[in-house]
């Protein structure tokens, strides 16, 4: 195993969303609305890749629709 263990515990999403859940316990859901279209795209193929959605929610902080 290569890099740093993930903060990210799971996600889920949809067309328009996609919900991250962490291992923190806070659950973050980001929408096409919240953040557009690129950012939505690339965290769908990060999550579904299984690597890199922490680093890039970290690095490029795209904004959130919620917060729980």
């Amino acid at each position: 195993m290569t890099g740093k263990p993930t903060g990210v515990r799971g996600y889920e999403y949809g067309d328009d969303h996609i919900t991250v859940f962490f291992k923190s316990g806070s659950v973050y859901t980001y929408t096409l609305s919240s953040c557009g279209g690129a950012h939505l795209a690339n965290m769908k193929r990060l999550a579904n890749a299984k690597r890199g959605l922490n680093t890039y929610l970290t690095k490029n902080k795209p904004p959130f629709a919620s917060k729980y």
